[in-house]
């Protein structure tokens, strides 16, 4: 099963898992909605391994680079705890 993504004005919803094997092709698709401010929901997603991280790290790097907001809500446990595992659950911004 891949990733989908529904984009709802400044909302992007990710919803599946979010791994080593889809992380490409879902950092491109994201980027594609990277413009003004936008708010990243993870709710929905299913699974997700290290990969998930750098895949925020490299949004939030596209975001700065064109000058947008970008904020991520609703963090499943798994990555949340991923997070806090190697000490970077400051750098991902919380959005509502």
């Amino acid at each position: 099963m891949s990733a989908q993504l529904v984009a709802e004005g400044g909302r992007l919803r990710v919803s599946g898992p979010v791994t080593l094997a889809n992380a490409a092709a879902l950092a491109v698709e994201v980027e594609q909605h990277l413009s003004g401010d936008v708010v990243v929901d993870l709710a929905a997603v299913t699974e997700v391994d290290s990969s998930a991280l750098s895949l925020l790290f490299e949004w939030q790097r596209v975001a700065q680079r064109r000058q947008c907001k970008l904020a991520f809500c609703n963090l499943p446990a798994s990555l949340a705890s991923l997070a806090d595992l190697y000490g970077v659950t400051e750098l991902i911004p919380a959005g509502a």
